[in-house]
């Protein structure tokens, strides 16, 4: 399989480079980065292959391109790609709604597995979580996240989709909206990533934790979407973990 990584310097996408590159039968095409970026011109893990700038006039032929960048960045792409059926992976998280409706709207040229949370394993977190709430729909919630020092100050991608999967499977048992649990930021050190959902039933409680030990994480479950992609082949669209992981 022959894979591009957009914003290939970033924390997940150096994991991904690394992956790419020691795994048999994976084929690194491109390893893009910011125009601006000092890794420009400079070799990819001491290999052959350069860091290239992301740029209107890329020709990058692959299989799967996968996107770990920013918002807006990630939305320059999909306009770069046009209306190339080309799939894609992304994980880029901090997307407004207005952005979100755009990327929908870019997935009717190709298939895109977009999540907050690439993570092996979180979607059965998410997946545990909702049920809950919907079996103790009077359960108050709340949930915590922990990142390390340098992540911004402000809800991560992740807690927000924990947050509406809590209210909405509540919502939907109780037969009326029910309120959006609040969530609790820390960073700390170097942690790569702790969160949590607590249910609290006053007499007794519960407290769902799924903790990320490394980057590689991420990485391994974006490239586990990618190959779902090149071997299921699946119409133009937006697909979540869960349409991967239940075909």
């Amino acid at each position: 399989m022959r894979i591009s990584i957009f914003g290939a310097s970033g924390r997940t996408g150096t994991k991904l480079v690394e992956l790419v590159l020691a795994s048999p039968g994976l084929e690194l095409v491109a390893a893009l980065v910011s125009p601006t970026s000092r890794h420009v011109g400079q070799p990819v893990a001491g290999g052959a292959l350069e860091y290239r700038p992301a740029e209107a006039a890329m020709n990058t032929r692959c299989d799967v391109i996968i996107d770990f960048s920013a918002p807006a960045a990630s939305l320059w792409l999909q306009e770069q790609i046009g209306s190339s059926p080309l799939p894609c992976v992304i994980g880029t998280t901090g997307f407004s709604r207005a952005q979100e409706d755009q990327l929908t709207g870019w997935s009717a040229h190709r298939p895109m597995v977009i999540s907050a949370n690439f993570a092996l394993g979180f979607e059965a977190f998410r997946l545990c979580a909702a049920r809950f709430a919907s079996t103790m729909p009077g359960a108050e919630a709340t949930v915590r996240e922990v990142y390390h020092a340098r992540k911004k100050a402000e809800a991560s991608g992740t807690s927000r989709w924990l947050a509406e999967t809590v209210r909405k499977a509540r919502s939907k048992a109780m037969g009326f909206a029910a309120s959006e649990p609040d969530i609790t930021i820390n960073r700390e050190g170097d942690v790569t990533g702790i969160n949590e959902v607590r249910f609290d039933l006053g007499s007794a409680g519960l407290t769902l934790t799924y903790q990320v030990h490394t980057l590689a994480a991420y990485a391994e479950g974006a490239m586990a979407a990618a190959s779902w992609l090149r071997t299921a082949r699946p119409d133009p669209g937006r697909y979540t973990l869960a349409d991967t992981q239940t075909t």
